[in-house]
């Protein structure tokens, strides 16, 4: 190979590792955002559930009232 092809081919392999660097980088950035929104749905869930049995626990208060 002569040097021209040898200096294409290290600028092109710098050019990849550049790339995979910025991806991985990325990859981390979409990992922490699903970690995130994971702990979000999870707390929502939480609260949704709250909400439903307050929500049950006073139709059965009404329910009872309007049985009396």
């Amino acid at each position: 190979m002569s040097l021209e092809l040898l200096s294409k081919l290290e600028t092109k392999i710098q050019a990849a590792l550049e790339t995979i660097e910025l991806l991985k980088m990325e990859l981390e950035e979409e990992k922490q955002k699903n970690s995130n929104l994971s702990e979000q749905n999870q707390q929502l869930s939480q609260d949704l559930n709250s909400w439903n049995e307050k929500v049950t626990g006073l139709v059965g208060l009404l329910n009872d009232e309007v049985s009396e």
